[in-house]
């Protein structure tokens, strides 16, 4: 392509307006999503990103209700905990006729409940009459479908786009229609349960009569056929039953936790419900999609760092997320969506652009780190469950990734990468920005690059695929990943610790030279427990630092940096899930005090944030006092690894472990923050028993008690 596609430095989809804002409601089911405003409805307000999409394109492009010539006025706009539905309430302003008041403000009530199921939006209205006098009037819906890629929503200009097809017009319904470039053809059938007075392409128009305490009721629903010659039709009550049935599947299946701080609970709710709602079922099992709008599809590196947050409460997410990406790892050498042998998946998209290659995203290869990380989940998955038949089953696909590290790794044992041409991301760490890897005078570091956290979770696969070897009982290639651990964390700290910064070093470029800039990296490898404790100690200092922790979480490029940018994508942001990665490993070497701390930002903006929802990421100003975090511009918001940074916060606190035989649950030096004085997790599951844990806070320890045990397991607490 001529010009790059990027998403504030990310490569491929730029930012073309303000996402900063807290009136757009989101609704998701499997591979649909919805983007509304607070009314209910979907134009080409604010960043224009409003619509329901299906498999990366919208179908609806505009969806808008006016009674009487006139848009309702907003009394309610509230989503579900469970995010099951939207529900809208409304009035209409006061209504003229010749001059003359005719309808009074508040009297006619529009009660609008919106619902995803799969490919299909279902909407139900009711319109009541509270006035003492009879109304006749017209209710009019307005819709329409662009079938415009994710990435041109996101601005990305194309040279042609494919043709769209004459709509159908029948009694009750419209079926719109476009043949993409793809040879796919996408339609959008808009039906409503009654026949409207009059029907176009883009207009359906009802004739109301209501006697007073009257009401009128109508069902609409668009559902989305793609390549397919049927509709996946789902009525609103049907809609609802399959949803609120999924719903009860979810929290059956996942512990729950629940506090005496109600403030706390709003956030763990809302994180539940996000999740859930980001979740798909694929063939292979659950796996939680990255995010909304941008990101609601398949994502390696995403799907496993939330899996890895939420495998303690939800390990079958982890089981999902592992199967899927054994069956879409590579296995041949495809340079042009930067697959290689064992290496595993970054994205995987399933629209017109990315079919005709216009991005590279197809299924797409491009990162250094999920390959890793895969090998590391699937240990600590093994730890968490015991599930060896599991494992046994993607035994290859963890050898294949551990022999693609190994091949891809330089004389000193550091994997690095280097993008091959110039389409695809040009870092593949997690922080891919073009701008993300400098050294110290800001000049951007050169390929290929070896990145701090990704030694550390290099370090964690080979002990992790050590470990399954022995357990499968192949102990040669055990001995050589335990050897390979080992020098890899020698040479780590050796050629990556800064004295003078008593930090790590970002990365290490492609001539060896260090980027000498103090960044949130470095405590990833105190997730890996790959440094020394010492170190260890030193570095904490900083992370909870006022360069390093500005209130509410952790910058991802220090205050006083080179590059150092509160409102960049990734030199100056806090991202939640980074934030929680890194209160785990101050955990995991006892600095609880430090853990707390960032427990206690991330917490504290939940509070102020709508919702009580978390982005992708926020800005990195300063915390001041009666002010909320500064929001990002199209920052994703529900954001799966957001989302899971509270369970993965918690989980280090408690200090949860767990023996694979299923025998034993143990909490190492457990504590709560002063605003929890206590803490049940009911229906955690360790092989076939059940316990209800309460966590009780004292003035200098906690008090740990099962309240009910089904199967045989024991509690071992380390205080």
């Amino acid at each position: 392509m001529d010009d790059a596609i990027q998403i504030d430095n990310r490569w491929y989809i730029p930012a073309t307006s303000s996402r900063a804002d807290d009136r757009t409601r989101v609704l998701k089911s499997d591979d649909g999503f919805a983007v509304f405003s607070r009314h209910g409805e979907i134009g080409r307000v604010g960043l224009g990103d409003q619509g329901f999409y299906f498999l990366g394109t919208r179908h609806l492009s505009r969806w808008q209700v006016l009674v009487a010539g006139r848009e309702p006025m907003l009394l309610n706009s509230t989503v579900r905990l469970d995010n099951s539905r939207l529900v809208v309430d409304q009035t209409t302003p006061d209504l003229f006729r010749h001059h003359q008041l005719w309808i009074a403000k508040g009297t006619l009530h529009l009660r609008r409940e919106q619902a995803t199921h799969e490919s299909s939006l279902t909407e139900h209205l009711r319109v009541s009459n509270y006035s003492q006098t009879a109304h006749d009037f017209q209710i009019e819906y307005g819709f329409g479908a662009d079938f415009r890629d994710i990435f041109e929503v996101r601005g990305e200009r194309r040279a042609r786009r494919g043709e769209f097809l004459p709509p159908e017009i029948e009694k009750q319904a419209v079926v719109l229609g476009y043949e993409g470039l793809d040879g796919v053809t996408r339609r959008t059938r808009i039906e409503f349960s009654q026949a409207p007075a009059s029907l176009s392409q883009d207009v359906a128009r009802f004739a109301v009569s209501l006697a007073p305490g009257e009401s009128f009721e109508l069902e609409a629903i668009v559902s989305c056929a793609n390549g397919k010659p049927y509709f996946c039709i789902s009525r609103h009550a049907a809609a609802l039953r399959s949803i609120d049935l999924k719903v009860a599947a979810g929290h059956a299946a996942r512990a729950s936790i629940f506090t005496d701080n109600e403030q706390f609970n709003d956030w763990l709710n809302r994180s539940v419900a996000d999740l859930q709602m980001l979740t798909a079922q694929t063939r292979f099992g659950l796996y939680p999609y990255a995010g909304v709008p941008w990101f609601s599809t398949p994502f390696g590196r995403d799907g496993l760092v939330t899996a890895l947050q939420t495998l303690w409460l939800q390990p079958d997410l982890a089981r999902g997320v592992l199967a899927f990406l054994a069956a879409t790892q590579a296995t041949t050498l495809d340079p042009a969506f930067e697959a290689e042998p064992g290496k595993i998946l970054h994205e995987l998209r399933e629209g017109e652009m990315a079919a005709l290659g216009e991005v590279p995203f197809r299924r797409y290869y491009g990162t250094v780190d999920a390959t890793p990380l895969f090998v590391m989940l699937a240990g600590r998955y093994y730890q968490r469950t015991g599930d060896i038949e599991f494992i046994r089953g993607i035994w290859s696909n963890l050898e294949r990734a551990l022999g693609w590290i190994e091949a891809r790794s330089d004389s000193r044992g550091f994997l690095t990468y280097a993008r091959n041409g110039s389409r695809g991301l040009l870092h593949q760490g997690w922080k891919d920005s073009d701008d993300a890897v400098f050294h110290r005078d800001g000049r951007p570091a050169q390929p290929p690059i070896a990145l701090c956290e990704v030694q550390g979770y290099v370090y964690d696969a080979f002990l992790q695929g050590a470990e399954l070897a022995g357990r499968l009982g192949q102990e040669a290639p055990a001995r050589g990943w335990r050897e390979r651990a080992a020098r890899l964390r020698q040479s780590l700290e050796e050629a990556f610790w800064i004295e003078s910064l008593e930090t790590y070093a970002l990365a290490l470029d492609g001539e060896g030279r260090r980027c000498e800039v103090r960044t949130s990296n470095p405590a990833h490898l105190l997730y890996c427990g790959v440094v020394s404790r010492e170190r260890a100690v030193r570095l904490a200092r900083h992370l909870t630092g006022p360069q390093g922790y500005n209130g509410w979480g952790l910058r991802t490029v220090f205050a006083g940096e080179p590059n150092y940018n509160p409102m960049s994508y990734h030199n100056g942001s806090v991202w939640p899930h980074d934030t929680a990665l890194a209160a785990a490993g101050l955990a995991r070497y006892g600095l609880l005090a430090e853990a707390l701390t960032l427990l206690d930002g991330l917490f504290n903006a939940s509070i102020f944030l709508d919702m009580h929802r978390l982005p992708e990421l926020f800005c990195g100003f300063e915390r001041l006092p009666g002010q909320a975090p500064t929001l990002y511009p199209v920052a994703c918001a529900p954001q799966a690894w957001a989302s899971g940074a509270v369970f993965m916060l918690l989980e280090a606190i408690l200090g949860l472990e767990f023996e694979p035989d299923g025998s034993r649950i143990c909490l190492r030096h457990p504590c709560l923050p002063d605003y929890i004085s206590w803490l049940r997790i009911t229906g955690l599951r360790h092989g076939d028993a059940v316990v209800d844990l309460a966590v009780r806070r004292h003035t200098r320890d906690v008090a740990v008690n099962i309240e009910r045990r089904e199967g045989e397991v024991d509690l071992t607490v380390i205080l």
